[in-house]
Formats: C-alpha cells, sequence, structure tokens
C-alpha cells in the first residue's frame, strides 16, 4: 500500500520539476540567445519479489515478479537548435547562423553564449552589453590560432599610423598606332613617411625603335625632393605585352622614410588602340583618424578611417564543442565547459564546423509557447493523476483502519 503512495510522490515531485522548467522557458520566451530545456523523465527502481527461473524438464520457466518504485528525472537537457534571427539594424549586434558560440570572459572565466547584444564600453573594449563580459578574438597584430585569444579593444577615435609609399602600379594601354616622339604625361603622388604628399610626373615617350616607349620621372621643382635616375624603357613584344624586364627600382631622395619606389608596368599594354595609361595603385597613405568599423559575415571588424583606407583591426573567435548539450547553464545567457561537453575548439567563423556571423542581428529564443502549453497541460494531468494515486492509497488506508471497528 505504501508503495504506490511513495510512487505518487516521486511522480509529484518530479512533475513539479517539469513544470519548474516549462515555467522557465515561458518566462524566457523574448530572451535573446536563450536555448529551451527538455526533462524526460525514467522509471525508479523496482522491488523484485519473485526472481525469473528458467524451465525444467516439464515445467515452463516463469517471469519475474516485480513491482515499480515510482518514477525519477531521466535527464534535463538544453536543445540547442537555432532560432529566428531580429534584424536590430545595429552593427554590433551579431547572430551566428550555424553552430557555434561567442567566447566571452569576466577575467576570470571563459563563458559560451549565443546572445549576440554587443557594444563598445568606454574604454574601447568589445563587451556584451548586459553583462560587461569581454568578448574574445585576435586584434590585428596576432596570429589568429586558439592560443592567442585574446580581448578585442578598438578605442573610438584611433590613429592609423602613415604610409610612406613603396609601390606605384600603372595600368591599360599605349597606343601601337602613335607616330614616334609622341608623349603623355602622367601626374601621380607619393607619401613619406609623415604623411605628406609629393607630387610627380611620368612622361611616356613613343621612339625610333619598334614596340618600345621611354619613360622619364619628374618631380614638382617646388619640391625639395631628388630622382637620380629617373629614366628607363619600356620594350613590349609583338602581342603587345611587355617583355620580363616590367618593374623598375626608383631611388629618391630628400622624402622623409622613403628610399626606393618599385615601379610596375606589368598591366600596361601597347595595342593600336586609344592611349588610356594611368595610376592603379600605390600603397602609401597619411596618417588616418577612425570614422566606424563594418563588422561582416566572416567576423572581422574593419576599421574605417578619413584618409580613405579601411583597415582590418580584429577577428571575432566562435567556439564549438563535440556535445553542445554537455555545456553547463552559467545564467545571463552563458554556459560553461563541462566534463561531457567536450573541450572547446576555438577558430574563426565558417571553418571547422562554426556558422558565419550575420552583423546587425540578433538570435532569439528558441522557445515555442504552443509547444510548451501542451507539454504544461500534460504535465499538469500527470500531475493530477499522481495526486490521485495518493488520495485512493489514503483513502485504502482509512478503509483498512476502520476494518478494526
Amino acid at each position: 500500500m505504501m508503495r504506490s503512495m511513495f510512487a505518487g510522490v516521486t511522480g509529484l515531485r518530479n512533475h513539479q520539476i517539469k513544470m519548474d522548467v516549462i515555467g522557465n522557458n515561458i518566462a524566457n520566451v523574448n530572451t535573446v540567445g536563450y536555448k529551451k530545456s527538455r526533462v524526460t523523465f525514467q522509471e525508479a527502481l523496482a522491488q523484485t519479489m519473485r526472481g525469473a527461473s528458467a524451465p525444467q524438464n516439464a515445467r515452463g520457466g516463469t517471469n519475474p515478479l516485480q513491482v515499480g518504485l515510482g518514477m525519477a528525472i531521466g535527464a534535463i537537457e538544453t536543445i540547442h537548435s537555432p532560432s529566428s534571427l531580429e534584424t536590430t539594424g545595429n552593427m554590433t549586434d551579431l547572430a551566428i547562423e550555424g553552430d557555434g558560440f561567442f567566447v566571452v570572459t569576466d577575467g576570470q572565466e571563459r563563458y559560451y553564449t549565443r546572445a549576440g547584444n554587443f557594444g563598445f564600453d568606454e574604454e574601447g573594449n568589445f563587451v556584451n552589453t548586459s553583462t560587461g563580459y569581454k568578448v574574445m578574438g585576435w586584434q590585428n597584430a596576432q596570429s589568429k590560432t586558439p592560443q592567442n585569444i585574446s580581448t578585442i579593444n578598438i578605442k573610438k577615435g584611433m590613429m592609423m599610423q602613415a604610409k610612406a609609399t613603396s609601390k606605384i602600379s600603372f595600368s591599360k594601354n599605349l597606343n601601337a598606332a602613335d607616330p614616334e616622339n609622341t608623349s603623355y604625361v602622367i601626374p601621380f603622388k607619393v607619401y613619406d613617411s609623415l604623411g605628406n604628399l609629393h607630387n610627380l610626373t611620368i612622361t611616356f615617350t613613343k621612339t625610333n625603335t619598334p614596340n618600345t616607349w621611354d619613360f622619364a620621372i619628374n618631380v614638382d621643382p617646388n619640391n625639395n625632393i631628388n630622382v637620380p635616375n629617373n629614366t628607363g624603357q619600356l620594350q613590349f613584344n609583338e602581342n603587345g605585352i611587355l617583355n620580363s624586364n616590367n618593374s623598375y627600382q626608383l631611388e629618391i631622395t630628400g622624402i622623409s622614410g622613403v628610399s626606393e619606389i618599385t615601379l610596375d608596368f606589368s598591366s600596361v599594354t601597347q595595342y593600336a588602340r586609344e592611349t588610356t595609361v594611368d595610376l592603379s595603385y600605390q600603397d602609401g597613405y597619411a596618417a588616418g583618424t577612425l570614422l566606424g568599423i563594418a563588422i561582416d559575415s566572416s567576423g572581422t571588424i574593419t576599421g574605417i578611417f578619413d584618409n580613405g583606407i579601411n583597415q582590418e583591426l580584429a577577428q571575432i573567435a566562435l567556439c564549438n564543442f563535440d556535445n553542445p548539450s554537455g555545456l553547463m547553464k552559467a545564467g545571463k545567457n552563458m554556459f560553461r565547459e563541462s566534463a561531457n561537453s567536450g573541450v572547446p575548439q576555438i577558430g574563426l567563423p565558417g571553418t571547422g564546423g562554426r556558422g558565419s556571423i550575420s552583423p546587425g542581428s540578433l538570435e532569439m529564443s528558441n522557445v515555442d509557447l504552443a509547444e510548451e502549453f501542451t507539454q504544461m497541460i500534460i504535465t499538469q494531468r500527470g500531475f493530477q493523476a499522481n495526486s490521485r494515486i495518493i488520495t485512493a492509497s489514503d483513502e485504502m488506508l482509512q478503509d483498512l483502519v476502520n476494518l478494526k471497528r
């Protein structure tokens, strides 16, 4: 008699736990990055009243005689199914499309989260705006290995150092039909190591030798710079393509931080069509101030500077686990590693089974209200049925007590 009451008690207790889990899921229906939990039940131990026996001669075998002792919680699992994305328009709001977690730290311990409500604090740290935990990845100068992961810091108004010009490229066409001594003057600029601009010109002149052009570099007389060896020659083959000698080293004096510039003519052609030769590339630039940032699907944070240069500043890391359901919830939409989750596999978004990043979006909760309400009704009925077991057992005990009268 008492077994049925104790079985009913286990049913009440564990259905209440399931209702607690359902209630928590419903409470977090609008929580960013929340992953719902699911309760599964299992049978508790059974009391063996008689063991099984094997067949013997003319007598058949018998099955064991057992009475169950109620039920227990088999597992409370976190369901890491993906959820819908909400567009926020805030560039630092990030969602993961696919598997993986953002890696954040409180300075003592690492945590893993799908909640990408990020932003920059006063000191330029890239943080989770709800907790202040710092987002981890790689600064631009770091090699992108799991061992080198660190917090990301990008200060507002940071300066980009000027870069002296070291390479200049020309492209497009010189007219093969031009007569001898035809000249074209192309102006171009170079930067010194302080970011100052210097004006130069290059003059292409058709020679009397077939498929051959001379060039000469001239400087602005107002600049205190000098080009000692300022001439060279371009020789094209019968197909209008430059012969193997398609680059020259230009020595320059009088410019801070610049001593030699490579002139690349490999993209210049000579066909019987209009001359369009022009400067196509030079790698120097002035100093710049950070205006803003952009984040792409690979998690690269690119700085936009007022000198017209975009430069990679940092890289956001993602992390995967062999068994995400083994992670332990740490509150605040965070998870921590456990003995059954496997070790964190940190790497670049879009690699190693890790998903890509959707900037300007947040992943919503994966709670399905219809499913939760259905489970709530089932759980409520299960609770009522178990309470009825206790009531019926109590009535039977009362009848037993009344037999004495």
